[in-house]
């Protein structure tokens, strides 16, 4: 049986939600081993002058930890 950590992360996009899960992933994937799997556990969007300027996501990462 394995043991895993979660962690939260947040990152942001000036695209889309998509773009900030993508870059948030591969971020935590250079620096945690053993990535296992994310989940979006909030977003919110920047507003300038009443339009999105960044979108914001709120990432949990789960990662196994090595015997």
């Amino acid at each position: 049986m394995s043991v895993a950590r979660i962690t939260e992360i947040s990152s942001s996009s000036k695209k889309s939600f998509q773009r900030a899960i993508e870059k948030g992933i591969k971020r935590a994937c250079r620096t945690l081993k053993n990535v296992e799997g994310a989940w979006v556990k909030d977003q919110s969007v920047i507003l300038r002058d009443g339009e999105i300027c960044e979108y914001r996501v709120l990432l949990k990462i789960t990662f196994v930890l090595k015997d």
